[in-house]
Parts: structure tokens; C-alpha cells; sequence
């Protein structure tokens, strides 16, 4: 496996810029996802890298070499795509040794890389079995195995479990990462999928506009977003708008539903300004008789849904504006709409941005 270097690619499709000076380093080993909205540039840029485009600027180094100019078939990657593209005709056995066929292997080692790939999915007892007498998740490890057998230097996956139900998702999630920590393959992962992406990778980075705004640990980019977009497409978040009466170590915030107080670690804000507070549905807490915490609000219970290991709470705010709760150590309090609430949350749990240019729906 390979370590990569992306530096700088540009791919344009006409005027159309899909992909804008994008630049990362992803070291060896790593599972790596590209994050963001559809047509943000993501599968275009792992297609780029898998030489089925050449990019109109920059250069991508797989380890040491200039892949760049080279064709798909000389850069050793090994592709899974969304829809498994498996041949038909051919046993899974077939669809594995076809490539290493391709390649010149000898039989009696096509046999023995087959054998070991099919092992490592755990599917040895369906290789003499055609794909269409396979599940959908079966089929995916196929897949997954015709990438692994020819020993690659990258694996590259292209959304590759949009296509299973919840269950097989969360099952091949799984073997997935495990099978990374057991092989130490160098993946890059393309999805829109949060959940996928956070449960997953050990880094990521989010696109947006054919442009890379944030790359960081699933963690980092989750509780510290570096710009409002960020925020609001990474799980739910609350935003609040407000001006900066007093700005320092912390930062004072009027808002019409009442006074939040953040850290001003990394913000950018200074007093008179009107910026937005992002806070996380699950960094709420709902308070009980006597309780304080910091950024203490009164709510009326809208709606309340049960989800079993926790509930979700829609309040209005003094403002009339809706706020977002999570908790996730449901007790049954509050159970009815109507009822009346407080909220609070650590200041360290307020993000601070820029009031924005204009709304934005990153979600689709």
C-alpha cells in the first residue's frame, strides 16, 4: 500500500470547475473519506485519482511516484464501486481471477491470490456461485475481494453501500474497518453518508463546491466545523443569531431568545458584531427543579419522540424560534407538548461564526 499526495488538482468539465485546487496528504494505511453534498466534486476527484480523468492541474503521487499521466491499468488501484459491477456470466471465482488474468499472473497463483481474497471477505464457500445467486451484501464483498486480490497500492471505494438496506449497511461498515486494521490498506472512501463517515474513517475531509473547506479526525470536524456550512451538513446542529455585546476569553452573545455565553477560543468575533451560535441538539441539557447550568434558556415542549436509547425533543424558544434536544439518558420527564422547560449548555459546546450571507441547504 501507498501512501498519496494530491496536490493541488483542478479538473474542469467545460466552464464547469468540478474540481478546485484540492490538496491533501493521506499517509499509508489510512481510511481516508471524501464528504460532502451530491456534486460537490467528490467521486470526480476519486475518479482523478483512479486515472479515469486527467487532471487540468496538479499532481497526485501515489508514494514516491508521479501517477498523474498514467493510465487506470498502471496505477495498481483497486476500485469498488455503488453498483458492484461484477460480470454476470462469470462465477465470483472468475470475477476475481479476471484481473489477475489480465496481469500475466500463472494459474497456480491466481488460485492461491483468489483463495486468500475470498477468505478475507469470508465468502470461500460461494466462489463456483454466479452474482446473481448472491444477496446485495454478499455481492459488495465480491466486490470488495476483486479489489483487494490484485494487491493495489490504493483502494478506492465510490459510494459503495448506498445500495444496501440498514442492516447489511451497518454489517458491511464493519467489516469493512475491521478488515482495514487487519490488512493496513490505504483507502479512499467517497460518500454523503455523516454516519458512514464518522463511524469509519480516521480522517476526513468535507467538499463543497469542488473546493476541500475542512479535513480533520471524524471528532474535530464534527465539534469544531470551521465554518457554518460545515456545521449545519455534519449532523443536526441549532443556530442562533445574535449580537456580541463583550468579546475575550469568552464571548457574551444577545440573542433574541436569551444570552449564550461560548468560549472565544478560535472564534472570530468582536463586540458590535452579529454573528451565529451553533449548538448540537445532544449538548442541550434539559434542567430540573433547582438545577443551574451556563446559557440557561426557557422553552415550550413542541414535540416529543421517543427513539428508545434516547428522545428528541422540538421546543420553541422566548422568540418563537425552534430549538433542537437530544438525550440521550431518557427519562421520561417530558412527555407531553405544552409543557414548560429549561435548557442549558457548556460554553464550550457554542460554536461562534460570521453571521452568513444567506441561508444555504447543504442536506440534499
Amino acid at each position: 500500500m501507498s501512501s498519496i499526495t494530491i496536490s493541488g488538482i483542478t479538473k474542469r468539465f467545460g466552464s464547469v470547475r468540478a474540481v478546485d485546487r484540492v490538496s491533501v496528504e493521506i499517509a499509508k494505511g489510512e481510511m481516508f473519506f471524501l464528504l460532502g453534498p451530491s456534486g460537490c466534486g467528490k467521486t470526480t476527484l476519486l475518479r482523478t485519482v483512479a486515472g479515469f480523468y486527467y487532471p487540468d492541474e496538479g499532481r497526485i503521487i501515489f508514494g514516491e511516484e508521479d501517477v498523474s499521466e498514467l493510465p487506470p491499468d498502471r496505477r495498481n488501484t483497486g476500485m469498488v464501486f455503488q453498483h458492484y459491477a461484477l460480470w454476470p456470466h462469470m462465477t465470483v471465482r472468475g470475477n476475481l481471477s479476471f484481473g489477475l488474468e489480465m496481469r500475466g499472473y500463472p494459474r497456480h497463483e491466481r488460485r492461491k491470490r483468489v483463495d486468500d481474497a475470498l477468505a478475507q471477505v469470508k465468502m470461500e464457500a460461494y466462489a463456483e456461485r454466479l452474482p446473481g445467486q448472491l444477496s446485495g451484501g454478499q455481492q459488495q464483498r465480491v466486490a470488495l475481494a476483486r479489489a483487494l486480490v490484485i494487491e493495489p497500492r490504493v483502494v478506492l471505494m465510490d459510494e459503495p453501500l448506498s445500495n444496501l438496506d440498514a442492516n447489511l449497511r451497518l454489517e458491511m461498515r464493519s467489516h469493512i474497518k475491521r478488515l482495514h486494521e487487519e490488512i493496513g490498506m490505504t483507502v479512499i472512501y467517497v460518500t454523503h453518508d455523516q454516519h458512514e463517515a464518522l463511524s469509519m474513517a480516521d480522517r476526513l475531509a468535507v467538499m463543497m463546491n469542488g473546493k476541500l473547506v475542512q479535513t480533520g479526525t471524524p471528532r474535530e470536524v464534527y465539534y469544531r466545523p470551521a465554518t457554518r456550512e460545515v456545521g449545519q451538513f455534519i449532523g443536526e446542529t441549532n443556530f442562533m443569531t445574535g449580537n456580541v455585546r463583550e468579546a475575550g476569553e469568552m464571548i457574551t452573545i444577545d440573542t433574541p431568545a436569551g444570552t449564550i455565553v461560548a468560549s472565544g477560543k478560535g472564534a472570530m468575533a468582536g463586540s458590535g458584531e452579529t454573528v451565529v451560535c451553533s449548538i448540537r441538539p445532544e449538548s442541550w441539557d434539559i434542567l430540573g427543579a433547582g438545577e443551574e447550568r451556563p446559557n440557561m434558556l426557557r422553552a415550550r415542549v413542541r414535540h416529543v419522540y421517543f427513539h428508545g436509547n434516547h428522545e428528541q425533543y422540538e421546543l420553541e424558544l422566548a422568540d418563537g424560534s425552534e430549538v433542537k434536544v437530544i438525550d440521550f439518558a431518557p427519562s421520561g420527564r417530558v412527555t407531553a407538548g405544552g409543557s414548560e422547560i429549561r435548557i442549558g449548555c457548556r460554553s464550550e459546546d457554542v460554536q461562534v461564526f460570521p453571521e452568513p450571507a444567506g441561508s444555504v441547504d447543504l442536506k440534499s
